[in-house]
């Protein structure tokens, strides 16, 4: 059994609020590193039982894709908090997937949403992808 969630624009917006920490692999059946990244991925999605894994088909799910701006795949994105903490194309190493999802754990959130708030009152911007998505 799958210990990842298939995303799609019916159950994302659900999925990203109901829980505090998602790992999001955007893919597609035809990318060669992306079929390299999955196992590496469900490999760490059972070694994290507590985090959301979820996955978006970007052949099947193409307004997700482009509400998230997502240029290439695989791109894995890291969203605690309904913020996107982390967004990185390319397929990562075990190790270095290890490395991203600590780090994202010992985020301090309120640190995270201060330095958002910061940004947003230096230069006011039309619209980021977070709010594209809601």
């Amino acid at each position: 059994m799958s210990s990842t969630v298939e995303l799609t624009k019916e159950n994302f917006d659900q999925t990203v609020t109901d829980n505090e920490f998602v790992l999001i692999d955007f893919w597609a059946e035809w990318c060669g590193p992306c079929r390299q990244f999955a196992p590496v991925y469900e490999k760490a999605a059972e070694a994290n039982p507590d985090l959301v894994f979820g996955k978006v088909d970007t052949e099947a799910q193409p307004e997700l894709a482009a509400a998230f701006g997502i240029q290439s795949i695989p791109t894995l994105m890291i969203v605690r908090d309904q913020v996107a903490v982390f967004a990185q194309p390319g397929a990562l190493p075990e190790a270095a997937l290890t490395d991203v999802i600590g780090q994202a754990r010992k985020l301090d959130m309120d640190e995270v949403r201060k330095q958002i708030a910061e940004q947003q009152t230096q230069q006011p911007q039309q619209d980021d992808a977070g709010q594209a998505a809601q």
